[in-house]
């Protein structure tokens, strides 16, 4: 088995979102936010080589927790300043992927969050995956679909 001398990238002292501050799989996929709004989020990371599966592609696994994590940060206001103070949290019930494309090492994943339903505690995300390679051309590579449901924050709880 290949060594590959992962370490976590650092974690940020400020996410840009409460529910990153304890997203140790977030951290170590080493994702950024790039934009934050009602419904909507945008996020990136680098695909690096141990994010490959045995055909040296993107792991289908990884791709799937990468647009899970758009899914999350567009379902949770980024309002409250910890996890601690949220009174609700949003969490999926379901999701779905779609894989278009295959991507590579050195690509730069970009997923695309953004609310395409609600009511009442539930609500439907579309996530637009895409990869952008080293020579600039830039292609589809998954269509997620979350469905989430609102709950109480366990983390509230007495």
């Amino acid at each position: 088995m290949a060594d590959y001398g992962v370490t976590a990238p650092v974690r940020e002292t400020n996410p840009a979102h409460p529910i990153l501050e304890h997203d140790a799989t977030s951290e170590w996929l080493g994702i950024k936010v790039e934009h934050l709004a009602d419904g909507e989020a945008v996020i990136t990371m680098d695909l690096r080589p141990e994010m490959l599966n045995g055909f040296s592609i993107a792991h289908g696994g990884m791709v799937f927790a990468f647009a899970d994590t758009a899914f999350a940060l567009a379902c949770n206001p980024a309002g409250a300043d910890s996890l601690a103070n949220m009174e609700t949290i949003t969490v999926a019930s379901g999701a779905d992927i779609n894989f278009i494309s295959s991507a590579r090492s050195g690509d730069k994943l970009r997923a695309e969050a953004s609310r395409r339903a609600a009511a009442g505690r539930s609500g439907v995300y579309d996530i637009e995956v895409t990869a952008e390679s080293p020579d600039g051309a830039t292609r589809v590579v998954a269509e997620f679909r979350g469905r989430s449901r609102t709950i109480p924050n366990p983390a509230r709880r007495s």
